[in-house]
């Protein structure tokens, strides 16, 4: 069984296509401790009103496979940025330059992960060399 994630932020941005065109599709994104979900927008409401709904599926950006946010842009009331994966690929986003941009919310969840499991890995080295035993040497006879 599964536990709930954390949301941080749930809310809109654009997506760069991977296809010839490169056209930006409107996503739904939720921001979680772990990672980054995008659903895709179902209908031609471009996300908002009736007539749109937002699919159930989504595609997952994990933290743990994010190597970094990068390429910050800004343009005609946008911002542009890249969410780059540890496998070298680049992912193109967009959304609105009012409010709390999507790259610094990202961007700063990135880092608490990378953080969290640096302490994590720090600990358990800790612990592990902790129940290797001592070596004797500080033992009273």
């Amino acid at each position: 069984m599964s536990l709930p994630l954390k949301v941080t932020r749930d809310g809109q941005l654009e997506k760069r296509s991977s296809g010839l065109l490169q056209l930006w599709k409107k996503k739904r994104c939720v921001l979680t401790d772990d990672g980054v979900r995008l659903h895709n927008c179902k209908g031609r409401g471009g996300g908002e009103g009736p007539g749109s709904a937002w699919s159930s599926k989504a595609k997952e950006l994990r933290f743990e496979r994010m190597a970094n946010v990068d390429c910050v842009e800004y343009k005609r009331g946008l911002v542009y940025f890249t969410v780059v994966m540890e496998t070298g690929k680049e992912i193109d986003f967009r959304c609105p330059q009012e409010g709390t941009a999507w790259n610094a919310e990202i961007a700063l969840a990135l880092v608490r992960y990378k953080n969290l499991q640096a302490v994590q890995t720090g600990r358990n080295r800790h612990l592990s060399k902790a129940h290797l035993g001592s070596t004797g040497e500080d033992e009273e006879l």
